[in-house]
């Protein structure tokens, strides 16, 4: 990788990565957490589904605001505000207290993936913005693979509210590293006064794009797999198939690998092959590698070794699916870049909540509903696919 982008992406895959260690730095305390503080596997799947809400939705500010006034002044406001969410969280006295933190810390760390993604459009579009995009994504890999180790690490040593005072720390780093190291990327002459009015036209221009709904709901249904897989593995890893909090981590640190790695192909890959070809296949394999894994699931037989190697393989699809549909629903909205990334942000995390809140109630502890779920959402990711490769090909008949 040059120089010119590696710099960039160490520091936004630094920023980028305080929303995925809010989420799996916690994840092996997630039982432990249900016993302290009284509450029911479902009861801290809603931990997760409120962060995920909340971080969805609160993107639709940071997109239009990042537009407005540049790009580190919503940044700096989400650090605040998601400082403010892990010091609920590290007091949390019920598991109301709790959801509540949760909730605040996905207000502020919205940001951390809106603002990220449009300074991202502001340097690069097309394959380098792809190539850059994967190389973020590599920094953020240290998340799902070091988090949980380390999560289970700190609740060994002092329990598991230390957990949320390290996010606090990260939020602290992570303010030092946006002042110290990321330069503003919008220039004044390019930002745009907030107007209601051209908001909800923008809004609605964008809405009203076959192209970016298809490439946005593509990537949501992608995304939508890791939330269920997050809502539910703890539980699946530890009580049903009988892991420590250690090697719950290291389970979910191999599933994770394949994305990151192949995420890191997507760039070089797409720059040969063209991005929406190699998106196409790679979904195609995302679906059928989880359809085949929930079909041998409702047959009886998901043994631990056999679930870890399938949602390798498919998550290894998938990383090349989300950065690729990432970046082409936002190449022709440069002049919205900001509102595009939040709105399409806000509808990927709202698509993953929904989701994990209507699967919720189906979820008994066994691989089965996770793995059939994790199957709808590649059957979804496949269909879409498919129309972006119509509405391509119809594109270049005209």
């Amino acid at each position: 990788m040059s120089d010119r982008l590696l710099r960039p992406a160490l520091v936004l895959g630094l920023l980028s990565c305080i929303g995925p260690f809010a989420i799996d730095l916690y994840l092996p305390a997630m039982p432990a957490i249900a016993q302290a503080l009284a509450t029911s596997e479902q009861g801290m799947q809603t931990t997760i589904t409120a962060y995920f809400l909340a971080f969805g939705l609160a993107q639709l500010i940071y997109g239009p605001w990042a537009d407005q006034a540049g790009r580190k002044p919503p940044l700096y406001a989400g650090i605040v505000v998601f400082a403010i969410g892990s010091l609920i969280c590290t007091f949390a006295p019920s598991v109301g207290w709790l959801i509540a933190g949760r909730a605040v810390q996905g207000l502020g760390g919205a940001a951390f993936m809106v603002v990220p993604r449009a300074i991202i459009r502001d340097m690069h579009t097309g394959p380098r913005a792809t190539q850059l995009m994967a190389a973020v994504m590599l920094v953020i890999s240290v998340s799902p693979m070091l988090a949980p180790l380390a999560g289970s690490g700190l609740m060994a040593l002092t329990g598991w509210r230390v957990i949320f005072g390290a996010l606090l720390a990260a939020s602290v780093v992570s303010l030092i590293t946006l002042a110290l190291f990321q330069p503003e990327t919008l220039a004044p002459e390019h930002r745009h006064p907030f107007s209601f009015a051209e908001t909800r036209a923008a809004a609605g221009k964008l809405l009203s794009d076959k192209g970016f709904l298809s490439l946005t709901f593509l990537g949501g249904f992608g995304m939508a797999s890791f939330f269920v897989f997050i809502a539910s593995a703890a539980f699946v890893y530890t009580e049903f198939f009988g892991l420590s909090p250690t090697g719950f981590s290291l389970a979910f640190a191999v599933n994770a690998l394949g994305f990151f790695a192949s995420s890191q192909l997507a760039g070089p890959l797409g720059m040969r092959f063209g991005p929406r070809p190699v998106m196409a296949v790679a979904a195609a394999g995302f679906g059928l590698f989880t359809v085949a894994l929930a079909a041998v699931a409702l047959a009886g037989f998901h043994p631990l070794w056999l679930v870890i190697a399938g949602l390798f393989c498919a998550n290894a699809c998938l990383g090349f699916v989300i950065p690729t549909a990432m970046v082409l629903a936002l190449d022709d909205h440069g002049e919205e870049a900001g509102l595009a990334s939040s709105l399409g942000g806000t509808l990927q995390m709202v698509t993953g909540g929904v989701l994990v809140a209507v699967a919720g109630p189906f979820f008994d502890g066994t691989p089965v509903p996770m793995l059939v779920t994790i199957a709808i959402c590649g059957v979804a990711a496949f269909l879409l696919s498919r129309v972006v490769m119509a509405r391509r090909g119809v594109a270049q008949g005209a």
